[in-house]
């Protein structure tokens, strides 16, 4: 079964400025919870560009860690880009970023696309804990936000 998260969050910043953010992979770390223990092994020390490589590993269960490895799809300066997963944890991964400038802010908004190894297993996982675990990272990372441009939800 395919999952979808959705998230939207309107940043006080030209879309110039959240844009040259997200498009630096070592940024990942601060919008990243702690407890994942999230570190850049590969790829993550140019500007994002179509068909860059990141490999990372992360700690999805404590003292476990998984490596993950995704690439930039797909690149649209200042308005869109692409994350897949070519090695990881998940089935299926896609995560779409798209940014759109408003009257003084920075429209966010994320659509991620994912699917659970395990069949009918998976999808109970994904029920009682991935989609929960999910939401708070990305709760997390709005903070984040927060606390970087200012803003709220």
């Amino acid at each position: 079964m395919v999952h979808y998260l959705h998230r939207e969050q309107s940043i006080p910043a030209p879309v110039e400025k959240v844009w040259a953010y997200f498009c630096d992979p070592r940024n990942l770390n601060a919008l990243t919870p702690p407890n994942m223990n999230f570190e850049i092994l590969q790829g993550g020390d140019a500007a994002m560009y179509e068909g860059q490589i990141i490999e990372y590993r992360v700690e999805f269960l404590r003292g476990v860690r998984s490596l993950w490895l995704t690439e930039i799809a797909h690149v649209r300066e200042g308005a869109y880009f692409v994350d897949e997963q070519r090695m990881g944890p998940y089935r299926f991964w896609y995560h779409e970023h798209f940014f759109e400038q408003e009257p003084g802010a920075t429209r966010m908004m994320d659509q991620v696309t994912y699917a659970i190894p395990f069949g009918m297993l998976g999808d109970l996982l994904n029920a009682v804990w991935i989609s929960r675990r999910l939401e708070n990272i990305f709760n997390y990372r709005m903070q984040k936000i927060i606390e970087l441009f200012g803003g709220n939800k």
